[in-house]
């Protein structure tokens, strides 16, 4: 593991704080900001050496994102989110791939893969329609993965539903400007994407389950360790990552700021006990979030390199583990800032920005707890888990 992406994002750390209020007042990176992505080479760390990537060990790649949110946590989302899908990328029919990355390899892709849309098979392909939120990103990205439910041909789901992931290019979807109007994770840019009437063609397309079950990988033979990892362990890394990655950087916020200041019963904070008690143990809790998530991927690396199969009771365990450390480091973070007093919510002082954002990353459906939790349960009791939302994303 070379840390190149790490170490670039260190040295522009500055750079990358700089860019921050204007990034979140416009509501995307800036330019210059996702220039400092784009050159770290964080989004390439997970693509194929063949199209210029890292191909790095995806432990690597967790604690660059790691490094990069605790910076700034809207760039640390983009990095997490965008720069999964050339990992994906990778398993996908050779031609889109070439087509995505044959010409530039810093061509970066977004997504969401919520089904938003509903593809209607036609001679070549599918014809397909919808509208999908939580685009982050996107406005840097000229290709997309969206997600789609089959549909007849009056566009009406097909039941049982077959679900799709679909790659398209820039000038196929509209991004809806002035919809991502939100509290926190402001610079992402995450705004609604719409899709009338496309044409897909059938190369660019990838059944959802066999990109779940890795039968996608299997498909075009698919040897490196890297892209058989686990959808469910490989997709929410980026997403846990950032989050436990923004909880890290309201940890040192907000050590910084305590650091000279006198609490409101005229103690400095430096000889609280009640208050240095509460940042040791948060400082403690973030840490133990970092190292579950890393240990999750290091498991599951070495289990696939030796060319383990992955059952569904052990991805249930990485799934909850990983739903687990994120909402970890955002309680302990609560305990970072409820003891920062009133002058943390004033908006110059970054604290409340990175608190703002560790809940907003809190919100994403990869950290909904309950389906995890209780399939993971299910299956460590030996009870078969039935198809549906206890299996999603699992």
């Amino acid at each position: 593991m070379s840390y190149e992406a790490l170490d670039y994002i260190v040295a522009n750390a500055d750079a990358l704080r700089d860019g921050a209020q204007e990034s979140d007042s416009i509501g995307r990176l800036t330019d210059d900001t996702a220039d400092v992505l784009r050159q770290s080479g964080i989004i390439r760390l997970l693509q194929r050496k063949k199209y210029n990537g890292f191909e790095a060990h995806p432990r690597e790649f967790s604690e660059s994102v790691m490094k990069l949110a605790s910076v700034y946590g809207s760039a640390g989302w983009v990095g997490g989110i965008v720069g999964v899908h050339p990992w994906q990328l990778a398993f996908a029919d050779p031609k889109v791939q070439d087509e995505v990355l044959g010409e530039n390899s810093d061509t970066w892709q977004a997504s969401p893969y919520m089904p938003g849309g509903i593809a209607v098979p036609v001679e070549g392909g599918y014809r397909m329609n919808g509208r999908w939120q939580f685009s982050s990103g996107t406005d840097h990205c000229d290709w997309i993965f969206l997600g789609a439910i089959v549909g007849d041909e009056d566009g009406q789901p097909l039941m049982p539903p077959v679900g799709l992931h679909v790659i398209l290019p820039r000038s196929d979807y509209q991004i809806v400007e002035d919809s991502w109007e939100v509290m926190g994770l402001r610079g992402t840019g995450s705004k609604d994407i719409v899709v009338k009437d496309a044409f897909i063609p059938d190369y660019r397309v990838m059944n959802a389950q066999d990109v779940i079950d890795g039968t996608a990988a299997q498909k075009y033979g698919v040897t490196e360790t890297l892209y058989k990892m686990p959808w469910s362990t490989m997709f929410p890394l980026g997403i846990t990552s950032a989050t436990i990655g923004i909880c890290e950087g309201v940890l040192a916020a907000g050590i910084a700021y305590q650091r000279e200041r006198i609490g409101s019963t005229g103690t400095p904070v430096r000889d609280d006990p009640y208050v240095l008690h509460a940042l040791g143990e948060a400082a403690a809790e973030i840490d133990a979030a970092r190292q579950q998530l890393l240990s999750n991927v290091d498991r599951i690396w070495d289990l696939v390199d030796a060319g383990k199969e992955i059952d569904f009771e052990l991805r249930a365990q990485v799934r909850r583990n990983q739903v687990r450390s994120a909402w970890r480091a955002v309680r302990a973070a609560d305990e970072v800032f409820d003891r920062a007093g009133g002058n943390a919510l004033r908006l110059d002082n970054p604290l409340q920005r990175f608190w703002r954002d560790a809940h907003c990353g809190l919100h994403h459906a990869i950290h909904v707890s309950s389906t995890p939790y209780h399939g993971s349960a299910m299956a460590s009791l030996g009870v078969d888990v039935p198809n549906g939302p206890l299996r999603v994303m699992i």
